[in-house]
């Protein structure tokens, strides 16, 4: 086993096809990726120093926020640069310590925006059914906490993935089907029966989507309840402010993921789950920062106080 794992990693690269089956969309698929890249690291980075500079914003609410925008951030410089060299050129190869590196970053980060919307919807249930707790549930120090559990148990997950996923021999064929190294892609090159790795990664997938997509739902419908016996007008367009954004958020984010993840490697079309994925990866990170920007009257206050 091991000869074989050495002899198909022996000149130390893999070859990402991407979209190469449509090189007429190539240079099309150039040009919005990297709109897209330039509109999240804008969006982001305008986020997290507006955030940082106003002191109004130095809530549990924007720290979470900032916390996601940095996650943007790095998530989409871990693989769109080099997607772009791929979609420009002819040269479409990653050297396997790249491609590794590539593999750890982007689970490790996808899974720690998923249990990080998790904890955004309990400051969210927080604000709105306990307000007289508020400050004594969500206490700064209690809220670095969490933010430091979401970035533990995504890196920690995402460990055992890269290790049980590099361990498979490849018997030689270093052609990825994919745009960038992912665990069910680098799957499909192996010569061996995968079904214990896809059976892990199905597990994992659940414990890091179904459950905190489960807990989200919970707390929204505990929002809900409460929306419902609100008697102010005011007070429903608040709650609506401040929750409608983080749902759609959520939306965008976990319909995608579970599309991919939540089915064996096997059972997807390569195709169409390189659309489904792109979408996921390079659209929704570049969407949050309008999403949770637009209409909102704090954003808006802090901009107008920095422009004095």
């Amino acid at each position: 086993m091991m000869m074989k794992k050495m002899n198909a990693t022996s000149e130390g690269y893999f070859v990402l096809l991407g979209f190469s089956n449509w090189p007429h969309l190539e240079v099309v698929l150039f040009v919005v990726v990297l709109v897209f890249y330039l509109m999240t690291l804008t969006g982001n980075l305008f986020i997290i120093i507006l955030s940082y500079l106003d002191s109004h914003l130095h809530t549990p609410m924007y720290f979470f926020l900032s916390n996601l925008s940095f996650l943007d951030l790095c998530y989409t410089t871990s693989f769109i640069p080099p997607l772009l060299i791929n979609l420009w050129g002819p040269g479409k190869t990653i050297s396997y310590i790249g491609c590794m590196i590539q593999l750890y970053f982007v689970l490790a980060l996808g899974c720690t925006e998923c249990v990080l919307l998790m904890v955004m919807s309990y400051d969210r249930y927080a604000a709105v059914c306990r307000p007289l707790r508020y400050t004594v549930l969500m206490h700064p120090r209690f809220c670095h906490l969490l933010a430091v559990a979401c970035w533990v148990s995504g890196f920690t997950n995402s460990a055992l993935h890269f290790f049980f996923t590099f361990l498979e021999p490849l018997c030689g064929h270093r052609q990825v089907d994919h745009f960038f190294c992912e665990v069910p892609a680098l799957l499909r090159l192996s010569c061996v029966d995968t079904h214990a790795n896809e059976l892990s990664l199905m597990v994992m997938s659940s414990i890091f989507v179904l459950i905190p997509l489960i807990l989200i739902l919970s707390s929204y419908g505990a929002i809900a309840w409460a929306v419902l016996r609100m008697q102010s007008t005011t007070g429903l367009q608040k709650v609506f402010g401040k929750c409608g954004a983080h749902l759609m958020v959520v939306s965008l984010f976990f319909i995608p993921v579970m599309c991919i993840y939540l089915q064996p490697p096997t059972g997807n079309s390569q195709d169409q789950g390189k659309f489904i994925a792109l979408f996921y990866t390079v659209v929704t990170p570049s969407l949050n920062p309008l999403i949770y920007t637009l209409r909102n009257k704090d954003v808006r206050g802090a901009v107008k106080r920095l422009m004095g």
